[in-house]
């Protein structure tokens, strides 16, 4: 798999007067197989960078249920829903974060709006790319905006969206 990354970090090398592209470089996976092809990129792009590198999942809040009538409260057990969910989400990130030399420190796991989420996480760790999915939706979910789109259009560094392979 020659991705031309070599040819271009050369290239781009001369144009930053030898100064490294980017200082951090932000993954934001979904944790699926899919995922995989993005995090590849990802860590070429921090080699040619040599730059820090963190990865981040957000956990989305659950919503509340529907009983009938009206919406009810999340049941008692919605803090041990969101552990166990918080737990699946370290273990499956742990061995991904491992695999791209990712120190554990920086492979985080958040809960909340997923855009939100990243991009706070990029401002408060001074991230300068955030490199992301993109399932390249068409029509009505194209309309109805994606996590990627939120990324493209609120952020304040350089978004790469990679669409998955």
């Amino acid at each position: 798999m020659n991705s031309g990354l070599y040819t271009y970090s050369c290239s781009m090398h001369k144009l930053t007067g030898g100064r490294a592209m980017y200082k951090h470089i932000l993954l934001a996976t979904e944790l699926t197989e899919e995922n995989h092809y993005v995090e590849e990129k990802a860590a070429q792009l921090q080699k040619l960078c040599d730059a820090k590198f963190s990865i981040i999942h957000v956990i989305e809040p659950l919503p509340p249920i529907y009983a009938g009538v009206e919406l009810c409260a999340l049941p008692d057990n919605y803090s041990e829903a969101e552990e166990a969910l918080t737990d699946r989400a370290r273990k499956m990130i742990t061995p991904i974060a491992k695999h791209l030399n990712i120190p554990s420190s920086n492979a985080i796991i958040a809960h909340g709006n997923i855009s939100h989420e990243i991009l706070s996480y990029a401002v408060n760790n001074e991230v300068d790319l955030v490199v992301t999915g993109s399932h390249g939706r068409h029509g009505i979910q194209l309309l109805l905006g994606s996590t990627a789109n939120a990324l493209l259009h609120r952020a304040n560094c350089d978004v790469l969206s990679v669409r998955f392979q």
